[in-house]
């Protein structure tokens, strides 16, 4: 199983999040991912956000230097 990993830091936000998140599975990930964009950055959680999410996904773990901007 190859570990994955969601970053804020490539899209850049008003708040400057600096938070990446990662797990073994997808669905642990998507999980993680979506309540963070819920509680922190005011998502609505949709079928179709979910989708936009797991499209963002890498595989890996998050580098420790931030990366650029998408």
């Amino acid at each position: 199983m190859t570990r994955k990993y969601i970053d804020c830091r490539e899209y850049p936000s008003e708040m400057n999040c600096s938070v990446a998140l990662s797990a073994d599975s997808d669905d642990e990930l998507i999980e993680a991912a979506v309540q963070h964009a819920v509680a922190v950055h005011h998502h609505a959680d949709t079928p179709e956000f979910r989708s936009q999410l797991r499209a963002l996904f890498h595989e890996g773990t998050p580098p420790v230097e931030a990366p650029r901007a998408a």
